[in-house]
């Protein structure tokens, strides 16, 4: 008798015409769902592209890689988003009760909050880094104590390497102002200091002569240097500056190539009025 009872209930249930439309209808909602959130990934990711491929052409000097790792990660997030959302939908469909999971959902996520703010700023400030191209692996930066090379970036910290060899990792949720030395060309300033014994125009010739071809010889330099003329003046010594524009973070090297050869040009400038007041003296002593 209990096995005819249960064959007349499933009998009953295969047969049940209101219970097989109302699966249809959820099974053709689910369709719907699915296919809607695909639909609006897609749409998502378009605009994603849209928008990097506009930043990406702008006028600012941007890593492209840093498209790539910003285009992934947001990508990812709206994947993920698009994805719960569906399935609480779907949830949905077949009666279960959202809003204690949602509850305790909002509790677990307010208690990790609570327990975790400095990583939650470190990863947010870390994705605007990015998102924003504040500064790329390769830069020369400096923020607070802090300059350095970035060697890396992450999402919940960046790695700075001094150029004396020590390395820096620093939170991001503690980068708070940044500065980049590598975004734009430098400006090399160079101030020689001479004895008021010189003669002004004399050494004006001197230094002109002295950086004519340097450019020639050096790669960091854009364009010949340009002497300005008296920078400061005192009673014993006056100093003529000379700048030159370079490319960026090569200051330091494009002001040592030009003492350099000024120095060099002092040296042979010297050499040859030893030389003259020699030979004066030499002629003199034949003379007598």
């Amino acid at each position: 008798m209990e096995v005819l009872r249960f064959k007349d209930k499933v009998w009953n249930w295969i047969t049940d015409g209101d219970m097989w439309i109302t699966v249809l209808i959820a099974g053709i909602r689910i369709i719907v769902i699915f296919l809607l959130s695909r639909l609006v990934i897609k749409v998502v990711y378009k605009l994603i592209d849209r928008s990097l491929a506009r930043q990406e052409n702008s006028k600012l000097r941007m890593n492209p890689r840093r498209f790539v790792t910003v285009s992934g990660l947001m990508k990812n997030v709206t994947s993920v988003a698009c994805n719960f959302i569906m399935v609480l939908i779907v949830l949905a469909e077949f009666n279960f009760e959202l809003a204690p999971l949602l509850a305790g959902a909002g509790v677990l996520g307010l208690a990790i909050g609570f327990g975790a703010q400095s990583l939650v700023k470190d990863v947010i400030t870390g994705f605007f880094i990015i998102l924003e191209d504040q500064f790329a692996v390769g830069d020369v930066i400096e923020t607070g104590a802090f300059r350095g090379t970035v060697e890396m970036i992450g999402i919940r910290t960046t790695r700075i390497v001094s150029h004396t060899g020590e390395v820096y990792i620093l939170p991001n949720g503690g980068i708070t102002t940044v500065t980049n030395y590598s975004l734009s060309n430098s400006l090399a300033i160079v101030d020689i200091p001479m004895k008021n014994e010189h003669h002004l125009e004399d050494t004006l010739k001197l230094i002109q002569r002295a950086t004519e071809g340097i450019k020639e010889g050096s790669m960091e330099m854009i364009r010949t240097p340009d002497v300005l003329g008296i920078q400061t003046l005192s009673t014993s010594e006056y100093a003529i500056r000379i700048v030159a524009d370079c490319l960026p973070n090569t200051r330091e090297e494009v002001e040592r190539q030009i003492q350099m050869v000024i120095k060099r040009a002092l040296e042979e400038e010297e050499s040859l009025q030893l030389a003259m007041v020699e030979q004066s003296t030499i002629r003199e002593g034949g003379e007598e």
